[in-house]
C-alpha cells in the first residue's frame, strides 16, 4: 500500500518552505490518525472490520471475455491522473488590472481542486467495485476503504482546502525575499512552486487509488 500522508511530498514540500510550522509532533501515524476519529467514526470502523473478517467467501466468476475487454483500473488511474496532470500545467490568466498578485493562483488553485474532487471519488469508487471481484481479500480491503472514505470525508478536504493560504505565504515569503529587484524570476520560481504543490496534492488525493491498484496487482501475481 502508498505511504502514510504525513511522510508524502506535498507534507516535505511545505515543510522546505516553513521548516518551523512544519516540525515534528513525534506521534507516529496512528496516532495522528486517532487524532481525526471520534467515537462514531471508531465505532463504525470496528463494525466494518468485523464485517470483513466475514468476507471470506471467493469472488464470484466473471463472465468469460469481460475481464479483459474492461480497460484496467491501472489504466484508469494513470487516464485521470493524466487529465488532471494536464490541467495543472495550464498557464494561470494574468491578473485583469496587471501586476503579480496572488488571486489568479488562488482561482486556478480552487478551481483545479474542484477538478480532482469531481474526477476522483467516482475512480475511486470505481476501482474498488472491479478490485471487489478479484479475490476475498481485496473485497475485504475495498469495504474497509469504503469506510475510511466515508470517516474521513469532511476531514481531508478541510485540510486540503487551506493549501492556498500556505501558497499565498510562499508567494509572499518569495516577492518579499526580492524587493526592490526588478528581476521577476521570483514569480517564475513562484510558478513552478505551485505546480509542484498541485501535482503533489494531487498525488495525495490519488493516494487510496493507487494503493488500491497496487494491492490488486500484488493480488494478481501471487496466484499465478
Amino acid at each position: 500500500m502508498r505511504a502514510p500522508v504525513a511522510g508524502s511530498p506535498l507534507v516535505r514540500l511545505l515543510g522546505e518552505w516553513f521548516p518551523a510550522d512544519a516540525a515534528s509532533s513525534g506521534m507516529d501515524f496512528a496516532e495522528r490518525l486517532s487524532l481525526w476519529l471520534g467515537a462514531f467514526d471508531a465505532i463504525a470502523l470496528q463494525a466494518t472490520h468485523q464485517a470483513v473478517r466475514a468476507m471470506a467467501a471467493p469472488a464470484p466468476a466473471q463472465p468469460a471475455g469481460r475481464a479483459a475487454a474492461r480497460v484496467s483500473p491501472a489504466q484508469d488511474l494513470q487516464r485521470v491522473r493524466g487529465l488532471l496532470a494536464r490541467a495543472i500545467a495550464q498557464p494561470v490568466a494574468p491578473p485583469e488590472e496587471g501586476g503579480h498578485g496572488f488571486v489568479p493562483y488562488a482561482e486556478r488553485h480552487l478551481e483545479l481542486q474542484r477538478q480532482m474532487d469531481l474526477a476522483i471519488p467516482p475512480l475511486r469508487a470505481h476501482v474498488r467495485e472491479v478490485a471487489s471481484r478479484q479475490s476475498a481479500r481485496l473485497r475485504q480491503l475495498a469495504a474497509m476503504d469504503a469506510a475510511m472514505e466515508q470517516v474521513l470525508a469532511a476531514r481531508g478536504p478541510a485540510l486540503l482546502a487551506k493549501l492556498p493560504a500556505w501558497l499565498k505565504r510562499r508567494f509572499e515569503q518569495l516577492r518579499a525575499s526580492a524587493a526592490g529587484d526588478e528581476d521577476k524570476d521570483w514569480l517564475q520560481a513562484f510558478d513552478r512552486e505551485w505546480r509542484q504543490a498541485l501535482l503533489a496534492e494531487l498525488e495525495v488525493r490519488l493516494a487510496p487509488v493507487a494503493g488500491l491498484v497496487e494491492a490488486a496487482a500484488d493480488e494478481g501475481d501471487d496466484t499465478r
